[in-house]
């Protein structure tokens, strides 16, 4: 029901610092460590860590930076086996991040075996300490729910709390569920509220349930020309339901001038990612837009008398 990533989630969360919890973030100019890391001095960082580690074994920031250090292969060879057991050291010791990363890495079975109750417990740990990731994560587990029937209110909790640290998949997976009314009572206004926030945050899959709602007129004013604009920013972030609809909406100028190339340019853009849409076929045989014609020679003035 919600946006699956995990897979591919290790890699994406390195955009996050290693040092994440706000003591650390707070002390980051005075730690060697996460200097060396922050300016590529990568072998720097790890033997800075690594001291720390001996200083105190329980430095759960020192544990989480050797870890990423492994994970991303910088200053050492990548090696996720040895990044997941020192992630399982930084989540022993308290690190957030680190709890988050070894629980979605047990999750999927990212080298280390796939368990989905320790995996829980790994983010649960995580969500103690208010985790937007591990909450939203925790959120979509819920609805899962280990195939029984969803735990919508817990679901709902988790994703309120992942909402409030400023997880934009969380305020998707809320619109979701007010738009669907499961759990909680259908209420257009309210999935287009929290649609709003998730593409204002530039979520892509939140851009397009916005602009349809907006195209529509439900649950917010109804403005074609605004959606049309939305759904070209998701479009340009490579969005393949973006690019279809936007597609449409030029071949039959809705919200926009009619502009057939454009349209053909959208709907095979959508097309090369897996998006076929059979009512775009036309487009194949559509004229080219016609040159304007170069402009005559101006005719001869009458001589003055």
């Amino acid at each position: 029901m919600m946006r699956r990533l995990f897979a591919p989630l290790l890699l994406l969360v390195l955009a996050a610092p290693a040092f994440a919890t706000p003591t650390d973030v707070a002390n980051s100019a005075r730690d060697l460590a996460y200097g060396a890391y922050q300016r590529g001095d990568y072998r720097a960082a790890m033997t800075e860590a690594k001291k720390r580690v001996e200083a105190n074994p329980k430095d759960a920031a020192a544990l989480t930076l050797i870890g990423r250090l492994y994970l991303e292969g910088d200053g050492v060879k990548r090696d996720m086996k040895t990044a997941m057991d020192w992630f399982r050291k930084g989540a022993d010791a308290g690190g957030a991040e680190a709890a988050y990363l070894y629980g979605v890495a047990s999750l999927e079975g990212i080298d280390v075996a796939k368990d989905r109750a320790k995996a829980r417990a790994y983010l649960e740990k995580a969500g103690a300490q208010e985790h937007a990731a591990a909450l939203e994560l925790l959120g979509e587990m819920a609805l899962e729910n280990d195939g029984k029937e969803p735990d919508f209110a817990k679901a709902m909790s988790f994703f309120k709390r992942a909402s409030a640290a400023g997880n934009p998949d969380a305020d998707y997976a809320i619109a979701v569920l007010y738009k669907t009314g499961k759990g909680v009572e259908k209420d257009p206004k309210q999935a287009a509220e929290w649609f709003k926030r998730a593409s204002d945050a530039g979520l892509a899959p939140a851009m397009v349930e916005y602009a349809i709602l907006q195209f529509n007129g439900q649950g917010v004013e109804r403005d074609k020309a605004a959606a049309a604009e939305l759904l070209r920013k998701a479009a340009l972030k490579g969005n393949a339901v973006a690019q279809n609809r936007l597609a449409h909406l030029y071949a039959e100028g809705l919200g926009v001038e009619v502009d057939l190339k454009a349209a053909k340019d959208w709907r095979d853009k959508a097309k090369a990612q897996g998006l076929s849409d059979s009512s775009l076929d036309f487009l194949s045989n559509a004229p080219e837009p016609q040159k304007p014609a170069a402009p005559s020679e101006a005719a001869p003035q009458p001589a003055k008398k």
